[in-house]
């Protein structure tokens, strides 16, 4: 008989762990890796230079803070939210001191973000709605808290498409595996959301978004590795 417990109590100290292990394992797990996640957060910045500038910056489910190394933009305020503290004590200890503005981090809880309505110019958002259970509710309030005209930017893999499927296959699955990870468990709890249906919700929501994929032009789940939103925000 399956003892659902025991299965919750790894889970949990997966995520009690992952924090920690995030950079080493995933940023720095491989050289093509490394290549591989840093482009997708490049090409999410690809259209900002200096000539941009975005007064209050938020970036949920910052973790680490991996992505603030892109940000070309000028901004008087950046703040990474994250419902791990540890993840943000590593985030603390990377940047700080950096960028032209205040950094700021915050622990956050799931569910409505603890701001006001129109609070921030520019939402980012890397790599977090495939580990939402309603992410459309989560869309909905991250345009709350943005600003009329504001920016929402996302970034999300193309899991389960076929490159995803390959690349994690012989590089994350095989390394976790190794280690004794139950990798598909793990995936099957973290990734709770396809990429495809997650495209489907911006297309509904935002008809004039400005999407683009990566490595390839072509609109593919199955061809590419990432998916890329920047979009205004019309209120």
């Amino acid at each position: 008989m399956i003892n659902l417990h025991d299965e919750d109590e790894a889970w949990i100290s997966y995520q009690l762990s992952f924090s920690a292990s995030y950079d080493k394992n995933v940023i720095s797990g491989s050289s093509l890796q490394s290549f591989v996640i840093d482009a997708g957060h490049k090409k999410l910045e690809n259209q900002f230079d200096k000539n941009y500038f975005f007064s209050k910056v938020l970036e949920v489910g910052a973790g680490t803070g991996h992505h603030f190394q892109f940000i070309r933009h000028g901004y008087d305020e950046y703040l990474l939210t994250d419902l791990s503290h540890a993840a943000l004590d590593v985030a603390r200890e990377k940047l700080h001191p950096a960028g032209p503005g205040k950094v700021g981090y915050e622990a956050v809880k799931s569910g409505p973000l603890p701001f006001e309505d129109n609070s921030f110019d520019r939402l980012i958002s890397t790599h977090v709605l495939e580990h939402i259970s309603d992410p459309h509710l989560a869309i909905k309030d991250w345009v709350r808290v943005l600003k009329p005209g504001g920016i929402l930017s996302i970034l999300i893999p193309t899991d389960p498409g076929l490159a995803w499927k390959l690349g994690r296959h012989f590089g994350p699955r095989k390394r976790a595996i190794s280690q004794g990870l139950p990798y598909d468990y793990l995936m099957a709890r973290d990734h709770v959301n396809s990429s495809t249906n997650l495209v489907s919700l911006l297309r509904f929501y935002f008809p004039q978004l400005n999407e683009s994929w990566w490595p390839t032009l072509l609109p593919s789940v199955d061809l590419n590795l990432f998916y890329i939103a920047n979009i205004k925000v019309e209120k």
